[in-house]
């Protein structure tokens, strides 16, 4: 029924599609489709198709479930076959991401795999994640992308989190810190005035704590003129119109954490005194007791400050910059004649007199004020008020200090790399913003990665740090903040690309093979352990006995496991050591304990002689003979090859030696180089000989004097004698075959006949045959056959053939018609035609 059935196996990669194909005989026959020898019915997946004597089944989007065994039945026949699905390996397109969270956090490792649905092994610090854990770990599959979710981290969860498929894996370390809260930026003392706007504000590095603002121990109540609000990680505490009551000390308390920022409201009242009609004025600024006055803005707050102004006659008010270093005095207004500056004031200097702008002077009847929107560095110095009039003038200094967070350091620099370690080394900024450097904090991330992991929430007091827990042959970068009372700097720029790696274990097995008058030999093994750096190669030293200098022993590095060290002194006494190097630097040395004294080694000469040429050593005509025998002794014997006694033909033959060995090498056989071989070695008196029988073989002659003895019956006896050559080696045997004359076809009748007589039976009578004959040895069959010169005959028997005798029969028949003529009609002018049929022996005449 069938004409081609199933091969006996298939393979198809997951997700493809197979055709699983038989011929039937019958065209029409209806074949069924079994797999595991459940009936297949026709879906989506499986289609069957009938073109012709062809039965097709076709699997599409094969899976694991479709690893089966199969049959085709067609009536009572069966075909069976095998499918097995291959599952490609799975890759990991997108890596897993360091992360840091703090106790009790969420955690969620996420990783994209090459598959949907596929399958993974996660492990912790090397030990699987498993389903009983469930309680603690949830894994979860979406798509390609596949999610490890610790719900509630603890501090034992820190370590390195590893993701497995078949065809990659990804690590990640996942750093849990107890639950800190961190200030980026304290609440500050504030002056103001009457009738201004105070404002406190922190910032916190959480920005989901909740928190309290107290006034003298009592919490805040906001109402119209005090606002609480809560943006991010910013707590500010607004009190507009500002009254002597508000001056008090404030605190904002997290909730949750022992922390109590606080900060002093103090109310700035300036007070001139009035004096008499026709005195000069007086200014008092008792707000801070300092001298000279100093009001600490933070940048980018505002600045007012409010100066109440009285005389008789009323005084000019002047605010002006003083430059400290030149004593010169920067105004802003070109309204005053520099004779009205005062004497210590230079004549360029303007008045600070505009009432627009960000740094600006407001005039009133009865007081003025001074403004700086959004503090800048720029703005810091001493400004000073002067008041004027005819009876005399007061002056003040009010030094304003601008305090911001500190600039970024510049990108830290990378030393002292381990195999998961490093050293971090910056300096300090270039400017502190004006309150001193707490301390710093460090990040990291991986090279292809966007995400920077802190590593300290201490601050760093040093200016340098050792970093640790990193991934050997990971490529990481480094960066650093600046921390000052204010607040967090920008962060500086990353740091040089490094990778942590470390140096190769020692090398293992070292050891002196070998030592003559002016060198050593030194072997070893590869270093047990070679890391993510590789192994560039090895360096060998050495030193004198009582010297504490390393020589180098080779130019540069060797990458080989064995080394000849040359050119040294007889008599020394040398110390050998060796490194194994890579770029992370230089491993231990492994060092032989013992001196080795430069001196050559007497050793009596001996052959080790392989066992295949301790018998006789048989090769065809044209091969190549090489023949390898080790050998000790030192110093370096002398070697002598001799053949049958005599010197071997150096033209004929080629002798190579070696300090270990000796080597005879013919390229292309013949047989005169068979013979007996002796080798001797030689040092001083001492020798040791082996001798080696070469035997050369070929293909013999063909036999000699070949008969045809007797021919009787169905029956030829032959006779002949061995070949004149025999190939020199044995006669195996003979290749008897016979040729009928007429087709001259040859035929094997014996093979591997031992003896040189035969008879050669069932031959056919009436035939003549030519019989020839092979010789055979281990080289094989003789080039040319020996063959008889006349044909044997197997003549026919006495009996004659008579043909018998039969009666002749009459086949005549008289005509007759088979087919007589028909009526035809026809119309007029269209031919038409009469037949008839007519039979009779002989052929009958109409």
């Amino acid at each position: 029924a069938f004409l081609k059935k199933l091969d006996p196996a298939y393979q198809v990669d997951k997700g493809q599609k197979i055709k699983l194909m038989v011929e039937v005989a019958n065209p029409d026959a209806d074949v069924k489709w079994l797999k595991n020898g459940q009936e297949i019915q026709v879906s989506g997946r499986y289609i069957f198709e009938a073109v012709g004597n062809k039965r097709i089944l076709t699997i599409n989007h094969c899976s694991l479930a479709d690893d089966a065994a199969y049959e085709c039945v067609v009536g009572d026949e069966k075909s069976f076959t095998e499918l097995f699905v291959k599952e490609p390996p799975i890759l990991i397109t997108h890596p897993l991401e360091d992360q840091m969270v703090m106790v009790g956090e969420r955690v969620e490792f996420e990783c994209e795999v090459s598959e949907e649905g596929a399958t993974v092994k996660w492990e912790k610090d090397g030990i699987e994640l498993t389903r009983e854990e469930t309680f603690k770990y949830r894994f979860k599959k979406d798509g390609k992308k596949q999610y490890l979710i610790i719900n509630e981290s603890t501090k034992e969860d820190s370590g390195h989190y590893t993701v497995k498929t078949n065809g990659g894996v990804s690590v990640a370390e996942l750093i849990v810190q107890e639950k800190k809260l961190e200030v980026y930026q304290s609440i500050a003392d504030l002056t103001v005035k009457a009738r201004d706007q105070a404002v406190f504000k922190c910032e916190v590095s959480d920005e989901n704590v909740k928190g309290i603002w107290l006034k003298n121990g009592k919490e805040v109540v906001p109402d119209e003129r005090i606002k609480i609000s809560h943006i991010g990680r910013i707590h500010k505490l607004t009190i507009e119109d500002v009254t002597p009551e508000d001056e008090a000390d404030y605190s904002f308390i997290p909730q949750g954490f022992a922390y109590n920022l606080s900060a002093k409201l103090q109310f700035l009242e300036v007070k001139i005194d009035f004096v008499p009609r026709e005195e000069p004025p007086k200014i008092h600024l008792d707000c801070l007791g300092q001298s000279p006055d100093t009001i600490v803005v933070v940048a980018g707050n505002k600045l007012r400050l409010d100066v109440p102004v009285s005389g008789d006659p009323t005084p000019t008010v002047i605010w002006q910059k003083v430059n400290k270093k030149s004593d010169l005095l920067q105004i802003n207004d070109d309204a005053m004649t520099p004779s009205e500056n005062g004497s210590d004031l230079n004549t360029d200097n303007k008045l600070l007199f505009e009432s627009e702008g960000r740094v600006r002077v407001e005039l009133h009847e009865d007081h003025c004020v001074f403004i700086i929107e959004g503090a800048e560095k720029e703005d810091e110095g001493v400004y000073r008020v002067i008041l004027k009039n005819p009876v005399g003038e007061d002056k003040a200094d009010i030094t304003v200090k601008v305090i911001d967070v500190p600039d970024p350091p510049e990108a830290p620099t990378i030393s002292n790399i381990g195999e998961d370690y490093c050293t971090v080394q910056w300096q300090p900024p270039k400017y502190d913003g004006g309150q001193p450097v707490l301390g710093y904090i460090l990040e990291r991330k991986k090279k292809k990665s966007y995400r920077w992991m802190r590593l300290n929430f201490d601050l760093l007091k040093e200016l340098t740090y050792e970093a640790k827990r990193m991934i050997e042959g990971v490529v990481y970068e480094m960066r650093i903040y600046a921390v000052n009372s204010i607040g967090m700097s920008r962060p500086s720029p990353a740091s040089k690309p490094f990778m942590p790696i470390a140096p190769p274990s020692e090398p293992t097995h070292f050891t002196v093979e070998d030592v003559s008058d002016s060198t050593v030999s030194l072997k070893w093994r590869p270093p047990e352990r070679i890391g993510a750096g590789g192994l560039d190669g090895y360096i060998v030293e050495y030193r004198k006995d009582g010297s504490t200098e390393w020589i180098p022993a080779l130019p540069g590095l060797t990458e080989r496991t064995s080394a000849l060290i040359k050119d040294l002194v007889m008599g020394d006494k040398l110390y050998f050591r060796i490194k194994a190097i890579n770029l992370a630097g230089e491993s231990g040395a492994a060092i032989i304990k013992e001196p080795v004294t430069i001196q050559e080694i007497l050793q009596r000469p001996k052959f080790w002689l392989p066992r295949h040429l301790r018998q006789t050593l048989v090769k065809k005509v044209g091969e190549t003979i090489n023949i390898v025998i080790p050998f000790q002794g030192k110093p370096r014997p002398k070697i002598t090859w001799l053949k049958d006694g005599q010197t071997l033909d150096s033209k004929d033959v080629g002798i190579r030696n070696s300090n270990t060995d000796t080597i005879l090498f013919i390229r292309k056989a013949e047989l005169h180089h068979s013979g007996a071989y002796e080798v001797t070695l030689q040092i001083e008196n001492m020798t040791d000989k082996v001798a080696i029988t070469i035997q050369i073989v070929d293909k013999p002659g063909p036999p000699q004097n070949v008969k045809l003895v007797d021919v009787w019956g169905f029956n030829a006896a032959l006779e002949w004698t061995p070949p004149q050559d025999d190939g020199n080696a044995q006669i195996l045997g003979y290749t008897v075959q016979k040729a009928d004359k007429k087709t001259m076809e040859w035929y094997t009748v014996f093979d591997h006949y031992r003896r040189t007589n035969c008879i050669v039976s069932d031959l056919i009578m009436g035939n003549e045959y030519f019989f020839r004959i092979f010789s055979e040895n281990l080289c094989g069959l003789s080039e040319t056959a020996a063959t008889t010169k006349n044909p044997a005959h197997i003549q026919k028997t006495g009996t004659t053939y008579k043909p018998p005798s039969y009666k002749e029969h009459d086949f005549s028949e008289p005509p007759k018609f088979t087919h007589p003529l028909v009526n035809r009609s026809v119309i007029a002018g269209y031919n038409t035609t009469l037949s008839c049929a007519v039979r009779g022996i002989p052929k009958v005449q109409i």
